[in-house]
């Protein structure tokens, strides 16, 4: 599609407004909205923006930036009204001169997988977004919308209308969900999307997240992505699943006479991101919340390690069906959905990448229950465990030099600058819980 074919989709549909859209290093998207009759000189000359009010963008001595329209990604949101027709398109950030922002998560993550591609490898995800439907009240506690468990299925419940809603306009935003119900906490619901490039699926979650959140408002009930929005129950997770495959679309994880039928190419590339995982986490789990969510006893993985069938494990190897080599993969199951996906998928390509450069072997599988392994036999088994603060997952960040390189130095040290006022604040901030447990000393 060209640049006419989208302004003749425009006008042959009758939008009127175009959000160019694009996120900022904390991954929150941000856009401009012009009439559609400005959308080609949008598309010739690109929209300047205010760099400088952008989370780790530009500082104000340089803040005129560029957004240069990506016309693959153009599609119009199915939540607006038929009078008010709107679309959306996402954008590359660019400097005065034209050049690439380096700051910009989407050209970072395009940049790893261009050295991926220059090696023969595409870099394909899928994701498992999982969130919490919330009843609206007048106060911060959260409340939730239902108390169904897990697969729990009801006809005439809400929350059911508002997944097949999502799942509606998953299609018309051409994103291939592949299923969607009720996770193991109350409130707690999971959208499946098809794999695709690394590119395409975190546009992909950033406009899922996005949807949700407006289907669910459209109910008048509150969509959140927060990691461990309840202390007693299960945090909300984005397992993503990863592969490589080649240009010939062969899936290069795959190995039909390996016990798990994974090649050496796939043990090198878990080998490099168990070894990288630490400093991962970072951006992976990029909130002091994450961590309340990854502790044990909630179904998210602390110890770092693989399996097959143990849940608990860092990465886990889903079993192989007959005919259906395309779909051996890796599940990481750390991230959460708080998390910047380009950056995120950034990390743990320079990751795999470094395993696959560096033959890196991982240790043996683990199959039996981490959670009563005693430490001697973690140190035995060759387990290591996750940051267990975001400060300490930041001083992992600090020392890699392999992930550093892969985000570069500009949004590396905006990044990292953002999440220590982020653990300040939590430092000093007094909670409910303290006052209720301290406050009559």
């Amino acid at each position: 599609m060209n640049n006419e074919e989208i302004i003749k989709k425009v006008k042959e549909g009758k939008v009127k407004y175009i959000h160019l859209q694009f996120t900022d290093i904390l991954g929150i998207p941000k856009d401009v909205v012009i009439p559609s009759e400005q959308l080609p000189n949008a598309l010739d000359k690109g929209v300047w923006f205010d760099g400088s009010s952008i989370e780790g963008f530009a500082r104000i001595a340089e803040s005129d930036q560029l957004l240069i329209p990506d016309i693959k990604t153009y599609c119009t949101l199915p939540w607006s009204s038929p009078e008010n027709k709107a679309a959306r398109i996402i954008c590359d950030v660019h400097k005065p001169d034209l050049n690439n922002f380096e700051g910009d998560p989407r050209y970072i993550l395009r940049k790893i997988m261009l050295k991926a591609k220059e090696k023969g490898f595409i870099f394909n995800v899928g994701a498992e977004l999982e969130f919490f439907l919330l009843q609206k009240n007048n106060t911060l506690e959260p409340v939730p919308n239902d108390y169904g468990g897990y697969f729990d299925f009801s006809p005439y419940d809400v929350a059911s209308k508002i997944r097949e809603d999502v799942i509606k306009a998953s299609g018309e935003l051409n994103i291939k969900t592949e299923a969607a119900h009720h996770e193991v906490a109350s409130g707690q619901h999971e959208i499946d999307f098809r794999y695709n490039d690394a590119l395409k699926t975190a546009d992909n979650i950033i406009t899922l997240k996005t949807t949700i959140k407006a289907i669910a408002q459209s109910y008048d009930v509150k969509a959140t992505f927060m990691p461990k929005p309840f202390a007693d129950i299960n945090g909300s997770g984005m397992h993503v699943h990863i592969s490589l495959f080649n240009m010939e679309k062969n899936n290069l994880f795959y190995q039909e006479n390996d016990e798990y039928k994974l090649s050496d190419i796939a043990y090198q590339f878990i080998g490099g991101v168990l070894k990288h995982s630490k400093a991962i986490t970072a951006l992976t789990n990029p909130t002091t919340n994450s961590y309340k969510r990854l502790v044990p006893g909630y179904e998210a993985p602390v110890n770092i390690c693989w399996a097959q069938m143990n849940r608990s494990a860092l990465i886990r190897i889903p079993r192989y069906t007959q005919g259906r080599e395309k779909s051996v993969r890796a599940e990481l199951r750390s991230p959460d959905t708080s998390c910047n996906p380009y950056l995120a998928f950034a990390a743990i390509l320079a990751a795999g990448l470094d395993g696959i450069e560096k033959t890196i072997e991982p240790p043996k599988s683990v199959e039996e229950d981490i959670f009563n392994l005693d430490d001697e036999k973690k140190q035995e088994l060759h387990i290591g465990g996750l940051p267990g603060t975001l400060e300490e997952a930041i001083k992992e960040l600090e020392k890699d030099e392999v992930i550093k390189e892969a985000i570069g130095q500009h949004t590396i040290d905006r990044f990292i600058k953002a999440k220590k006022i982020e653990i300040q604040d939590n430092r000093t901030e007094v909670t409910p819980k303290e006052l209720k447990r301290y406050l009559n000393i």
